[in-house]
């Protein structure tokens, strides 16, 4: 498994090339924005229609990062789930599937913008989960160091093609968008001129990971 090594507030981290964090010393794996349940959202409300496959792709991609990983502890950063009922929609196939890859670890739901009540899933559910010298969240505070986040679905463009990136600099860590139907941000967007440091770097996800400075939108 190719990865690129970040450090943040003296922990050496791991971004992997699917959009996961791994945080080999705590035996800790973090995703971010898995956003289960958009498929259905969309077609009940009237949205674009897609294809209804994303949960199953979403979860498989997460299950290989498991196995690859082992690990103790997962933290979900936020936007598990699209919508407030996407919980009681999942098929049972897809309920289970979760329910053995929470089995046995100390997994914590974090409260995002799309999910931000307990989605009686099991594991625990918190605001925001500090350990050791990282901070993890679903939005990224500006006074923050140290700081995990996600929300922003960073994306970044290479050889014309956007790609999902993380986001890091000497202060904190913003993940991709872990789920398979979800947008971005362009990684120099003005956003995230206010949490992100001169020195920022883009690092891409894909077959490998790839990184290149952030770089900043010129004004027009």
């Amino acid at each position: 498994m190719t990865c690129h090594t970040i450090m943040l507030a003296g922990a050496v981290l791991s971004a992997l090339p699917s959009g996961a964090l791994w945080w080999p010393d705590a035996r800790l794996l973090c995703v971010s924005d898995l956003h289960i349940g958009k498929a259905t959202r969309a077609a009940r409300f009237g949205g674009t229609m897609l294809p209804p496959y994303e949960t199953e792709d979403t979860l498989a991609r997460l299950g290989a990062d498991l196995d690859a990983t082992r690990p103790a502890r997962v933290i979900c950063l936020g936007d598990s789930f699209d919508h407030g009922d996407a919980a009681e929609d999942l098929a049972e196939a897809h309920r289970l599937r979760l329910a053995e890859m929470m089995a046995g670890r100390d997994w914590t739901w974090i409260s995002g913008n799309h999910d931000p009540v307990p989605m009686g899933m099991g594991g625990r559910d918190r605001a925001q989960v500090t350990l050791g010298p990282l901070t993890f969240r679903h939005i990224a505070d500006r006074g923050a160091r140290g700081e995990v986040s996600g929300h922003y679905h960073p994306k970044a463009r290479l050889g014309g093609q956007a790609r999902p990136c993380f986001l890091a600099c000497e202060d904190r860590l913003i993940l991709p968008a872990y789920g398979t139907y979800t947008g971005g941000l362009a990684c120099e967007d003005r956003a995230f001129d206010a949490l992100m440091g001169p020195r920022a770097i883009a690092i891409l996800t894909g077959r490998r990971t790839f990184a290149v400075p952030r770089g900043v939108r010129r004004a027009q």
